[in-house]
């Protein structure tokens, strides 16, 4: 992907990841791409085996991201991860647009919500009682196959399902 970050002087790319934060954690801004269109991206810290599409939960106040877990009822904030921003070192996470996500093996349907797979990190359209990422649905026109890593998903500020009964 190529989003450029629009109207922020002396910003790190999108796309990069910096040992040293360019920003405060939690800026966000809104970047173009010419396939993807219009995002919008959150600065935060990384975490250990983040791969860019990556789907992370994360603190916007203190910037800690966290692969996320294959737990029902989180209700945090969920971002996708732009590069491959490891532990201690700053990147940004895609909160709005058309995302790249990273899924399971699994056949992707067009126009489905996501779930969050026993893979950390990763999503499925398999549904799992607590499991679904609000905010999210599948772009794809065609059905993705199982072999293919990543699925575009429309998302709009992810949050995890977390009403606890």
């Amino acid at each position: 992907m190529a989003y450029a970050i629009v109207s922020l002087a002396g910003a790190q790319p999108i796309a990069n990841t910096e040992t040293t934060s360019k920003h405060p954690v939690g800026t966000k801004v809104r970047a173009w791409d010419p396939i993807y269109g219009e995002g919008e991206f959150i600065y935060l810290l990384g975490v250990a085996s983040t791969v860019v599409g990556s789907m992370v939960t994360f603190n916007a106040y203190t910037g800690a991201t966290t692969l996320c877990p294959n737990t029902a009822n989180l209700a945090q904030p969920v971002g996708v991860a732009m590069s491959a921003n490891v532990a201690s070192q700053y990147g940004w996470y895609q909160i709005k647009g058309a995302a790249v996500m990273k899924k399971t093996t699994v056949a992707v349907s067009p126009d489905v919500p996501i779930f969050v797979s026993a893979t950390a990190g990763r999503i499925m359209p398999t549904v799992a009682s607590g499991k679904q990422v609000l905010g999210a649905r599948t772009a794809n026109a065609a059905t993705v196959v199982t072999t293919t890593s990543t699925v575009i998903v429309t998302i709009e500020y992810p949050h995890m399902q977390g009403q606890k009964i």
